[in-house]
């Protein structure tokens, strides 16, 4: 059958990983030390998986004349530490090992050059690796350093106190309250209690109850003992050897690492609401200020006039449109009628297309003003309520660009497709029909001229032809012209719907380029640090057990 998997494993592997990487999202944004001290939790915790899980490192730390090294000693059954002035003034820590053969993997991450093996002593205790730190308050630095370095290692820290020292402000202000989310992985053990009578053990251990739990170490058990005399030395065994059976004291110290590093990276991401994105008035504002220092107004207009120009060469009276052709093109002056690289270059005047640059002229001072205090009211109100770091990360983001985007939004103009070379077929038909009523004019005038030649020369006269009363020439010369004008006039009616649907088209499409640059450009690079900081925040939250 196989194995369930190991649930709070993987939730603890899962909490590692996502302090790793709220980590990773939160570093040059927020405090340095808060987020190495994540990284250096993550790191520990990894290596620390990952060799010797079936190990349990208890160390044993206390201040001078404690009697730590004695404690050792009685709690192992051995001699190997030295106690009082006996003690080597190395600066390492000392192990014991529990086992058929040392751990020298996790020995080499503990550094613990000191290290013996004790064998058929207790089998409860196999796997237990039991240290002896040098004094925490001594005198030389890299003695405190030692012990400091190990507490943060050891799976179980087991303190060691005596009746004149247990209330000392160096301990419990410098280890044991900022441990206090270690609480369920310390011991503290007060030796030296048969110096003490039955009421005075009773009220030193009332004392110190107290004492711990109005430190948030309520869960962090007293026992009283005698290295000299033996008292409780056999209930610190059971509890050493119940510890070590169960194989989950590194976890769960880890846990209480991972818990606390998470819960000051929280600290720093804060608690306030962080829009997850750019909030779409301050978009709308930018984009409106944008679309106004880009020309993009001039363009409609330019387009509305172009369409009507060239619907009036397309569809009008070929004997008076010819007039139009000396009036020049809006959108040939803004240069927007150029073919794209690597497109034939159209020369017909009424298929423009689309170029790279264009001629429009440059915004001036007050449009430029109203694009800076576009993107600074932007900045404003995406970094509002995220700390300092990720508020100058978004304020860097929505300026960085500041100078490309004129000529950015200058491109996205020229390369906007205005649609000018689509959708006027019916401009062919008219055109056709007005060559043929032209043609039906031209006809009529020139048969009307022969006669008249004819008539000058007194030769025969061509036979006549009439349309009821009229002759036939002069219906077609006088209703073609009076047909051409009346189709002008009303393809007029049509060439003008079809410039102001194009002008709205275009203010469209040019609003829509405007938008894509405005995203690349600044509101995609705000929307990264806005989801950097939540998704890290989120991480970090999710890494607190």
């Amino acid at each position: 059958m196989m194995a369930k998997p190991d649930r709070a494993a993987e939730s603890l592997a899962a909490r590692i990983q996502a302090l790793g990487e709220a980590a990773d999202l939160a570093s040059g944004r927020l405090d340095a030390e808060v987020v190495d001290e994540a990284r250096r939790v993550t790191r520990k915790a990894d290596r620390r998986l990952a060799i010797a899980g079936d190990s349990t490192v208890i160390a044993l730390a206390g201040a001078t004349g404690s009697g730590k090294s004695s404690l050792f000693n009685a709690i192992s059954g051995t001699r190997l530490a030295e106690p009082g002035m006996k003690r080597p003034t190395t600066s390492k820590s000392m192990a014991a090992f529990w086992g058929s053969q040392l751990p020298h993997e996790l020995l080499d991450w503990l550094d613990v050059p000191r290290r013996h093996l004790v064998q058929g002593d207790d089998p409860d205790l196999n796997g237990l690796v039991l240290m002896d730190l040098p004094d925490h308050d001594s005198t030389v630095a890299s003695h405190r350093a030692e012990a400091d370095r190990v507490v943060q290692l050891a799976d179980m820290l087991i303190w060691v106190v005596d009746p004149q020292k247990y209330a000392d402000a160096a301990l419990h202000n410098n280890y044991l309250k900022p441990l206090a989310d270690h609480a369920a992985v310390m011991l503290l053990v007060l030796n030296q209690a048969d110096r003490l009578t039955p009421d005075q053990l009773r009220e030193t251990m009332r004392d110190l109850r107290g004492l711990l739990d109005s430190e948030g170490l309520s869960k962090t058990p007293c026992v009283a003992a005698s290295a000299l005399t033996g008292m409780g030395i056999e209930t610190l065994r059971k509890t050493i050897s119940s510890t070590v059976r169960k194989k989950q004291i590194a976890a769960s110290r880890l846990s209480s690492d991972v818990s606390s590093a998470a819960r000051a990276l929280k600290s720093e991401f804060g608690d306030a609401k962080v829009p997850a994105k750019v909030p779409d008035a301050r978009a709308r504002e930018l984009n409106k200020s944008l679309a106004e220092a880009a020309g993009s107004g001039i363009v409609r207009d330019a387009v509305l006039k172009s369409m009507r120009r060239r619907g009036s060469l397309a569809t009008g009276w070929p004997v008076t449109k010819w007039l139009r052709r000396f009036t020049p093109d809006p959108l040939r002056m803004l240069h927007l009628d150029r073919a794209m690289p690597g497109r034939k270059k159209k020369t017909n005047e009424l298929e423009p297309v689309a170029v790279q640059r264009t001629s429009l002229p440059t915004a001036g001072g007050v449009q430029i003003a109203r694009v800076d205090i576009a993107l600074r009211g932007l900045a404003v109100s995406s970094s509002e309520g995220l700390p300092d770091g990720f508020a100058t990360a978004v304020r860097e983001a929505t300026l960085a660009h500041r100078t490309d985007l004129p000529d950015e939004l200058d491109r996205a103009v020229a390369a906007t497709d205005l649609a000018m070379d689509r959708g006027q077929g019916w401009w062919s038909l008219v055109q056709v029909l007005q060559w043929m009523i032209f043609v039906a004019a031209v006809v009529g005038g020139g048969w009307l001229l022969l006669d008249l030649v004819l008539n000058y020369l007194q030769l025969p006269q061509l036979p006549a032809v009439k349309v009821g009363r009229a002759p036939l020439p002069t219906v077609m010369l006088l209703g073609g012209a009076l047909l051409g004008v009346l189709v002008s006039l009303i393809s007029r009616i049509g060439v003008e719907l079809d410039a102001r649907a194009k002008g709205a088209r275009a203010e469209r499409a040019l609003t829509r380029s405007i938008v894509e640059t405005a995203d690349r450009l600044v509101i995609a690079p705000v929307n990264v640090e806005l989801e950097r900081f939540n998704q890290g925040r989120q991480l970090a939250s999710r890494a607190i057990s």
